[in-house]
Parts: C-alpha cells; sequence; structure tokens
C-alpha cells in the first residue's frame, strides 16, 4: 500500500530522531543503564525507555548520549544508572524505576542538580581484590 506525503514526512522525522539518539558525535551527557540480567530482572528495560521519552520530551535527544551496560556489580540496587554530565561528578543512581528516570532527566541533566535519596557508592577498586 502506497503512503502519503504527510505519511512519508513522518516516517523521516521518526527515522531522523533514531538516528540523532543513536550518535555518539558530540554528546558530552551520558545516561548508562544497567542492562545485565540481574537489570533486566529489575525492570532496567522500562527505565531505558523512560529516559528515551523523557529526552524526547525535553528536547535533549541530540545532547545526551544513552547507552546500556552489562551488570555493574550492584545487583541489590537494580536498575542501576551511572549519569555523566560535565563539570558534574559522576554518579551511579540505584532502584531507578521509571519515575525516577524521569526526575534524573529534569532534576539532574537539565537543572544540574543530584537526587541525592538514590545515589548508590561504587566499591573502591583496592578493596574489590
Amino acid at each position: 500500500m502506497a503512503m502519503t506525503l504527510e505519511e512519508l514526512r513522518k516516517l523521516r522525522e521518526t527515522k531522523k530522531t533514531d538516528l540523532q539518539r543513536r550518535d555518539a558525535e558530540g554528546k558530552e551527557i551520558q545516561v548508562i543503564v544497567g542492562m545485565g540480567t540481574c537489570g533486566i530482572a529489575a525492570g532496567a528495560k522500562t527505565t531505558l525507555d523512560a529516559f528515551i521519552n523523557s529526552l524526547d520530551e525535553n528536547k535533549l535527544v541530540d545532547q545526551v548520549l544513552v547507552r546500556q551496560t552489562g551488570c555493574m556489580g550492584l545487583c541489590h540496587s537494580e536498575p542501576t544508572v551511572e549519569v555523566i554530565v560535565p563539570g558534574m561528578p559522576a554518579v551511579i543512581y540505584g532502584r531507578v524505576d521509571a519515575s525516577t528516570a524521569r526526575e534524573i532527566v529534569t532534576k539532574h541533566l537539565v537543572g544540574r542538580e543530584l537526587l541525592d535519596n538514590h545515589i548508590l557508592d561504587r566499591p573502591a577498586a583496592d578493596i574489590m581484590k
């Protein structure tokens, strides 16, 4: 079935946004979602989707790189998310559900304010041996 011109334009915009989302070029802000088995079991897929939707809503797709990583070793606090913003400390948040993901976007990424009640400590490398 043939598409109308309007449908084609809409499809082009959707694909352009998808490509912008994947492009790492010039993006200094990173959101890294733990997608190991433990994270996925705890709901990390919903968390990831909430970040993507919230970044779209806040028109931040071209400024923030959203990546996935394996287990960060903090299984008891999954879903875990690391946030890297230039000029701020890198932070790992724990138990990040969809509403916390939206809060991270509005408060941390837009407002440049840490969400103290969700910050986790990563064990120091010297005690991990």
